[in-house]
């Protein structure tokens, strides 16, 4: 059996950058878990002796002020179970109330870039730091006691308790973001956090995370055998090939051409996963079912319930050896857990791999991505050895263009759609931009719009290029690409596929937009 996964919960209160904290602690090595502040105290205690016990709690920022009625608050028995607490902004200003400190409205909120002042060596500062550094502040109430027991190790000009800590009782505070780029030295304040007052040990890496899963599959699955849905897309790549290191012949994977695939994309999954990967693949060629399927279908919720169910059906329809089959590997992340709604987490839109799967399926679920973001899913796809163009390749969503086409999917939809976005991919890589830009795609509107094309009148659809930068996906921003390179695209999209007459660019970030369209 492997050892106990030493986890750090994030507890949310609120925050935009709940998810970049819990990235933060994985950079150090360190598993975390994102819960939300209606956890018990109880609930926390109860995992020391499974296998993921807590050993360091951090508070996230949050919105509200901590003197606002109704404003959240944590289960004051969470302060007795003698685990280490990093309270982070808001995080601070809650555990400072809580335990004696107090927390003032003066009337100067701090935003932004803030000289931070250090005091005093204790845990979160080293010496090698600087006494004067950048940090980023975003808060209106102020910390001006820190809580009983605690010594102040830094301030600033509006904030005489910038920094406190309490080693004794294991209560440290940051009014600060230690988590965002703009603190250059906020990565060295969280690792000395979980080092140093938690006294983690940096061992959660790929070949841990890839051990570890190894053996849950086993465990889950046992003799029985299983069955991957591969999307191409690298989410479900990954797990096929993680799932096949654990079972090996156990596992057959099914390849459901939708019809909804980006160019060329279904001749590649099959050559890496059949010849390259060595692994049993059923290639169903359903694009017309799919497209029946989808007939008359415009609101995008329920588009994605069809595509969901019926990929579901269509594995269950299949033959090849797998009727026995009892359970499906899909690549659900973490990102799409949260961003589907959990008991604490409004809906933002169901993920394939999570809101669009039939009540009735008959099989058990097998998700060993589920805790992981985007980017520790490419670092395991090259530890299993995985090809960089299937490793690298930009995400895409489950149910495929037809997300990426509004209103109503028909093949000649999909046939321009398809086109267009492989001169958009194209020239991002021929850019040198491929591995800085998160996504960049092609979007087909419901609309139609007048141009001249040959001194004559045209009524044909716009194209909707859309590109972002992102970490996690949770949250993104449009990307700066150069005119000339958006000027190749429009020009080629304009001259090359049938039916276009207009390009636009999407400068939507995410919030307030998503990053697809549907």
């Amino acid at each position: 059996m492997s050892e106990p996964l030493d986890t750090v919960l994030v507890v949310d209160f609120g925050a935009q950058y709940a998810q970049l904290i819990a990235r933060r602690v994985r950079e150090a090595h360190i598993y975390s878990e994102i819960v939300p502040h209606s956890i018990t105290a109880a609930e926390i205690a109860a995992r020391a002796t499974g296998s993921a016990p807590v050993r360091g709690i951090v508070f996230s920022g949050g919105p509200a002020s901590v003197h606002v009625e109704g404003a959240p608050s944590i289960d004051p028995a969470v302060y007795e179970l003698g685990i280490p607490i990093l309270g982070i902004c808001y995080g601070a200003q809650l555990l400072a109330r809580d335990l004696g400190g107090e927390v003032a409205a003066t009337g100067r909120g701090e935003y932004g870039r803030t000289e931070l002042t250090v005091g005093t060596n204790e845990v979160l500062f080293s010496a090698a730091q600087p006494r004067t550094q950048p940090v980023w502040m975003s808060h209106f109430d102020t910390i001006t006691v820190p809580p009983a027991g605690a010594v102040v190790t830094a301030s600033t000009p509006d904030t005489p308790a910038a920094a406190y800590e309490d080693r004794a009782a294991g209560r440290y505070g940051v009014q600060f973001h230690p988590e965002v780029v703009h603190t250059p030295h906020g990565q060295e304040v969280l690792e000395h956090f979980l080092y140093d007052a938690c006294s983690l040990a940096p061992t959660w890496t790929m070949a841990s995370i890839i051990d570890t899963q190894v053996e849950l599959i086993r465990a889950q699955v046992g003799s029985a055998r299983a069955i991957c849905g591969l999307s191409g897309g690298v989410d479900s790549a990954v797990a096929a090939a993680l799932v096949h290191r654990a079972i090996g012949s156990q596992l057959t994977c099914v390849f459901v051409d939708t019809g909804l695939m980006r160019q060329g994309e279904g001749e590649q999954v099959v050559e890496t996963f059949q010849r390259h990967q060595g692994i049993e693949l059923i290639h169903v060629r359903a694009g017309e079912r799919f497209f029946e399927r989808l007939a008359g279908i415009t609101e995008p919720e329920a588009k994605r319930k069809a595509i969901g169910e019926l990929f579901i059906r269509v594995f269950e329809d299949s033959s090849g050896g797998i009727e026995d089959a009892q359970f499906l590997v899909q690549g659900t992340l973490y990102p799409d857990v949260i961003e589907s709604g959990t008991k604490d987490a409004a809906k933002i839109k169901s993920h394939h791999n999570v809101g669009g799967l039939p009540d009735d399926m008959q099989f058990k679920l097998v998700e060993p991505l589920r805790a992981l973001f985007k980017d520790e899913v490419r670092k395991v796809g090259t530890e299993l050895g995985l090809p960089d163009e299937i490793v690298w390749r930009q995400p895409f969503p489950g149910p495929g263009l037809g997300v990426r086409i509004i209103g109503e999917v028909t093949p000649d939809k999909v046939e321009m759609l398809q086109h267009a976005d492989a001169i958009v991919r194209e020239e991002v890589k021929a850019a040198g931009l491929e591995r800085e830009i998160w996504q960049a795609f092609a979007v087909l509107p419901d609309i139609r719009s007048v141009g001249v094309m040959g001194d004559e009148r045209t009524y044909g659809h716009p194209i909707i290029i859309r590109a972002v930068t992102s970490e996690d996906a949770m949250t993104a921003d449009w990307a700066r690409l150069p005119y000339d390179l958006l000027e190749r695209m429009s020009s080629r999209i304009i001259n090359e596929v049938p039916g276009i007459n207009r390009v636009a660019y999407d400068i939507t970030s995410k919030p307030p937009g998503t990053i697809e369209w549907e």
